[in-house]
């Protein structure tokens, strides 16, 4: 039995007390880990805190494994981008951005694995598009994004293969979250952030589960993922946090 516990658009409202609660949640729980669906930060799309976010560090403490670039975390200079998600101690996650510039480096990685109680876990991270090529604005922008179920429908089979359990961990908003349930095989579960939706139980579309858990630190989602062969059984609620 694999635990994950889920959370998304902090909006800079973690305290270090609730994240000492993640904490000890996910220890309660050995075969556990611990996601964030983006937005976590203070600073907004463009402005950029010049001496770090707080809340990355709690999140740190907290032993979160990764998150999803939010709209908040993204900046489109090479440097904001950079300082704006430095203090996070674990991966964070975009497959679908990528820089203009052939070969410049990312301050970001598009997928992650992680192997809990013998269970192959691969996490990947899906934003919505900031800017994108027809964008007036990516004639300054370092980055651009690229469709995110596009991205999602050639990287979901790779990682298909050779994993026990796929997770696309998406700041793109329910309603896409559902599209991309439907459009691309391969994914057990879909955990979202965006739309601040409070889902008391998993979303399901066919055999994609759904789930999100609000805003502003007032909950933390719960999901249980047994494995028997290939079949991957889902359960899931939230909590007050």
């Amino acid at each position: 039995m694999l635990s994950i516990f889920h959370t998304n658009d902090f909006h800079n409202a973690l305290t270090p007390q609730k994240a000492a609660r993640l904490r000890t949640l996910k220890s309660e729980r050995p075969n556990s880990l611990l996601l964030d669906a983006g937005d976590a930060i203070w600073a907004g799309n463009i402005y950029v805190r010049p001496f770090g976010e707080p809340v990355l560090r709690f999140m740190s403490e907290a032993g979160y494994d990764a998150m999803a670039v939010g709209n908040r975390e993204f900046h489109f200079s090479r440097s904001g981008f950079r300082k704006k998600i430095a203090w996070a101690r674990f991966p964070v996650l975009c497959a679908n951005v990528r820089a203009r510039k052939p070969g410049a480096p990312l301050p970001v990685t598009p997928w992650v694995e992680k192997t809990v109680a013998g269970v192959r876990v691969a996490i990947f991270g899906l934003t919505i598009p900031m800017i994108t090529e027809r964008s007036l604005s990516a004639r300054v922008s370092s980055y651009v994004f690229d469709d995110p179920i596009e991205v999602a429908a050639k990287l979901a089979p790779e990682l298909r293969d050779g994993h026990d359990v796929v997770i696309a961990l998406t700041h793109i908003g329910l309603r896409q979250d559902r599209r991309l349930a439907a459009e691309v095989a391969g994914i057990d579960v879909i955990v979202g952030g965006h739309t601040h939706a409070r889902l008391e139980t998993p979303e399901m579309v066919g055999s994609t589960a759904i789930v999100q858990a609000g805003c502003r630190a007032r909950h933390v989602g719960r999901v249980e993922i047994l494995t028997d062969g290939n079949e991957v059984k889902v359960s899931a609620g939230i909590m007050e946090l």
